[in-house]
């Protein structure tokens, strides 16, 4: 720790540069009065000394991103930070202003906007661009306009912006609910942030889709006379040069912490290989072009020179990751051996914006086993293991029974080792949820190992789980998903979206076909549900076969299977039981399921 740069104060001198104003109070409300945001609550984070509660790393990190207010990025470009997870972006055009990822909710980009406009005139959106499909970039849209201006987003950009809600959304947000720490005190003990800015809003989110898609590296746009090159990065993402404003924005692919390959709320496997390989080419193609590099999440980097070497060490710090995992990874180590087993170089080591904050070396190291030889080591041992709790119960009657694992882990924790004492109450407490002495010592173990993380996804984690062994499960805080998300999906997502809820064993005897009719989309679909499997196709055009015929439109579709109506005002032929049939054998998520119980 005492090996790392604290006198440094070139991050707070970037993170102050062009302050305009704040918003004060920096407490945003829906209309009926619920708090959504509330960056006052941070303010204990501008004390100098860092407590014994939190690591001294993440604690400076959460004093930089914990400044909010707006800010000049460059002549004609502007940034709103510390009002939701991101920052929101503005390029002033002739008439108005272009926005650049308009953070996740519509009342805290609502709260961006009217900040900006009282200190730059009360401009008119011109247009909008979203830099990639996390909600956090798109999610508030409807905060800055209704529509009808330009809305530029990378190619695939609708598929991913909806596909996690379409499929493992229930799981993704009860997960977030951990990673964020939402329901935390804000305080020494408690949140102080989550790396990428200081923890997601929980208002209205919303999604227009994009009027038009950027499909190469460098296709250039202008809207309002804002001109913009493009360089398309994986996932649906891009960065953007406003060649004109020497500026160049970074999106997600570069910022002061190392990224998540794979976020604690689960996600696919990011490719850091590509990701790379991206950064080569950013650097290549656009830092001598650009005074001034900012990104979607924390402050901007001024200077040529210094943009290079942030970008190069950005680029540095993914490769390395990839390509020491591979090497450790080709001598039979396993995932776990690596992350205990690699090291960044001492230049990357000790460059604040390459810690670990809300990615992480060790699970990072992880993510790219996990991408390239899956779940499974190699060692037949864990090949048919038991379920947690299964296992949980062997364990412990091997131990001596739930006091003597008690008393094993308290062992552990004199010799400071709290990630085995962990791992041991964790048994007990999965043999048996009512071992109160076991829970109240595995959360003391978790808020010790909490205040220890340097990275703020882990600290959330640990707490998040002290706190419901003690207080109980504590329910996710976002909207419900918007009427945006369900207007978007695709005929072929909406299928899916009821595929994934059927109960196979209720259905294993069911057999049923259901032809569709999306008569303003002039498009067919048959659906049929056999062996518990509801599967989409194209339809017959004669019909032959299906139990019942639907003569739609997309939106009735919606509200029949994503709303639960009626069939009122549907053309149908048929067996309208078939419906019900279906409906009743599809399961409903369970938003709050038990993670650190049983």
């Amino acid at each position: 720790m005492a090996d790392l740069p604290f006198h440094d104060r070139a991050d707070f001198e970037d993170a102050d540069r062009g302050f305009i104003a704040k918003l004060s109070p920096a407490v945003i409300t829906t209309v009926d009065g619920r708090v959504v945001w509330d960056n006052d609550s941070y303010e204990f984070l501008q004390q100098e000394d860092c407590p014994q509660t939190a690591h001294p790393s993440l604690w400076r990190q959460g004093a930089l991103c914990a400044r909010q207010g707006l800010y000049e990025v460059t002549e004609g470009i502007y940034q709103v930070r510390g009002l939701d997870l991101g920052n929101l972006t503005l390029a002033e055009g002739e008439r108005g202003v272009v926005v650049i990822d308009p953070l996740i909710s519509t009342e805290c980009a609502a709260a961006a906007l009217k900040l900006y406009r009282t200190h730059r005139g009360d401009r008119p959106v011109t247009g909008v661009v979203y830099t990639h499909a996390h909600a956090d970039h798109f999610g508030g849209v409807r905060g800055v306009t209704g529509g009808g201006v330009p809305i530029l987003a990378p190619a695939g950009f609708m598929e991913h912006a909806i596909t996690q809600s379409v499929y493992a959304g229930p799981a993704m947000k009860r997960r977030a609910v951990y990673m964020y720490g939402p329901a935390l005190p804000r305080s020494p003990e408690g949140q102080i942030g989550a790396g990428l800015g200081m923890t997601a809003s929980t208002g209205t989110m919303s999604l227009i889709p994009p009027t038009a898609e950027i499909a190469r590296t460098g296709q250039e746009e202008t809207i309002d006379g804002v001109r913009m090159i493009f360089q398309l990065t994986p996932v649906a993402e891009m960065n953007v040069l406003f060649p004109d404003h020497r500026a160049l924005c970074l999106a997600e692919n570069a910022t002061h912490n190392q990224h998540n390959l794979l976020p604690l709320r689960g996600d696919a496997v990011r490719d850091v290989r590509a990701w790379a390989r991206y950064l080569t080419e950013t650097i290549a193609l656009y830092a001598h072009r650009a005074d001034v590099a900012f990104a979607s999440h924390h402050w901007p980097t001024w200077g040529r020179e210094r943009i290079e070497r942030f970008l190069t060490q950005q680029r540095d710090l993914y490769a390395y990751l990839h390509d020491q995992t591979l090497r450790l990874l080709n001598k039979g180590l396993t995932g776990p051996e690596i992350a205990e087993a690699v090291r960044l170089p001492p230049e990357l080591e000790q460059a604040w914006h390459a810690r670990g904050y809300s990615g992480s070396l060790n699970h990072n190291v992880k993510a790219v086993y996990q991408r390239y030889l899956g779940w499974f080591d190699g060692n037949p041992a864990h090949l048919w293991e038991h379920p947690p709790r299964e296992s949980a119960i062997r364990y412990v009657e091997c131990l001596g029974g739930g006091a003597a694992v008690v008393a094993f882990a308290r062992r552990y924790i004199d010799e400071n080792d709290l990630r085995f004492a962990a791992q041991l109450l964790g048994h007990a407490v999965f043999a048996d949820e009512g071992n109160k002495e076991a829970r109240d010592l595995l959360a003391e173990v978790y808020t010790r190992l909490g205040h220890g993380a340097e990275n703020a996804t882990w600290r959330n984690f640990y707490l998040m789980g002290a706190l419901e062994l003690t207080d109980g499960i504590v329910p996710a805080t976002m909207e419900a998903t918007s009427p945006d998300f369900f207007a978007a999906l695709t005929v072929e997502q909406i299928f899916d979206s009821i595929s994934i809820r059927v109960d196979g064993p209720r259905a294993w005897h069911e057999r049923l076909a259901i032809d569709w009719h999306l008569i303003d989309l002039g498009e067919r679909y048959r659906t049929t549900l056999s062996n518990g499997a509801f599967v989409q196709q194209p339809a017959p055009s004669d019909g032959a076969g299906a139990d019942l015929t639907l003569r739609l439109t997309k939106a009735q579709l919606v509200g029949l299977l994503a709303a639960g109506k009626g069939v009122e005002g549907v053309d149908r032929e048929g067996d309208t039981t078939v419906l019900q049939r279906l409906v009743a054998v599809l399961d409903r998520p369970a938003p709050d399921f038990a993670i650190v119980t049983a």
